[in-house]
């Protein structure tokens, strides 16, 4: 599988990510330890989680399926998220960060977490605390590096200027049926819907200052409105990834995928599904890469528009 480097952690890492927001007590841990075997088999060795995710129980599934012990361990890296406490705040608050961080070594049964982000921007965030977080998990070896999930570009570079340690990541939501950050990027300067700013220079930010941009429900449109794979609101699309996906001999949500790790900019597109076999088909993005033709194609196919 085609690798990237994680920002300026320096860990080559796969183009395409594995995902556990699905995983809950609904999937038995024998489902979870074949799923986890699939994606290591085809090189997919990052996962990414988070201490909500199955209400806190995806973690304590995912250590379970993998038997974790420090031979395990070593062979894959492990990303999770802090800071959301549901229904209720987000949270920079050191306690809440430094707590977060032990109850997942805890659940992961893992002495140490290659990459921690913190989930949703707090409003109430004081910066000095969240250093001293990342600098405590930091000098204790618990935590390896850090970065951020949801952050536009002024609140990664209010907190970057009172961090000791580097921002690494930023975790984003972007498909081709949801890509604000590019339609205002690409639509400057007009009077149309596009032009609005939604993220605008996020791209650019983050490709100037070494930080890994990662791509959540790279199959959806809207916020958990559903896939746009097949979706009947969606025919010029589907018809373009049809099209592709017979060109490279993959299916249309490989295609889809490949049009996020294609970006110059090397976004890392993170995997949703719990089904292996959908996986490993998935999982073949990672070795396309579409050529700028291909990639405007796909584009415009969704709807979006070129000044």
């Amino acid at each position: 599988m085609r690798k990237i480097t994680l920002g300026s952690t320096g860990m080559e890492v796969p183009a395409v990510a594995v995902g556990f927001w699905r995983l809950n007590r609904k999937t038995d841990v024998k489902t979870a330890e074949k799923f986890i075997k699939t994606a290591m088999e085809n090189g997919a060795n990052f996962f990414d989680h988070a201490d909500i995710y199955g209400g806190g129980e995806a973690e304590k599934i995912f250590a379970e399926a993998v038997g974790m012990t420090p031979s395990v361990r070593e062979k894959m890296f492990i990303q999770t998220k802090c800071a959301i406490v549901p229904g209720k705040r987000f949270d920079f608050s050191k306690e809440h960060i430094i707590k977060s961080a032990e109850g997942s070594l805890k659940r992961l049964n893992t002495e140490y977490i290659d990459v921690l982000l913190l989930h949703r921007p707090d409003t109430m965030m004081e910066p000095d605390e969240v250093s001293e977080a990342f600098d405590e998990l930091k000098s204790s070896g618990k935590v390896r590096h850090f970065g951020v999930s949801n952050e536009n570009i002024w609140q990664m570079e209010y907190l970057r200027r009172n961090l000791n340690v580097p921002i690494s990541v930023n975790q984003m939501q972007l498909s081709i049926a949801h890509c604000p950050m590019i339609q205002s990027g690409l639509n400057v300067n007009m009077f149309n819907d596009s032009a609005v700013e939604r993220g605008s220079g996020i791209i650019e930010y983050c490709r100037m200052n070494n930080i890994t941009m990662q791509a959540w429900s790279p199959l959806q449109y809207g916020f958990g409105e559903g896939s746009f794979i097949d979706s009947p609101k969606y025919p010029e699309l589907n018809a373009k990834l049809k099209e592709l996906a017979e060109k490279y001999s993959v299916s249309k949500a490989a295609i889809a995928l490949s049009w996020i790790a294609s970006h110059p900019a090397g976004i890392q597109p993170i995997t949703g599904t719990l089904k292996k076999e959908r996986l490993a088909d998935c999982l073949k993005a990672a070795d396309i890469v579409l050529d700028r033709d291909e990639w405007y194609s796909v584009y415009m196919s969704a709807g979006n528009i070129l000044p």
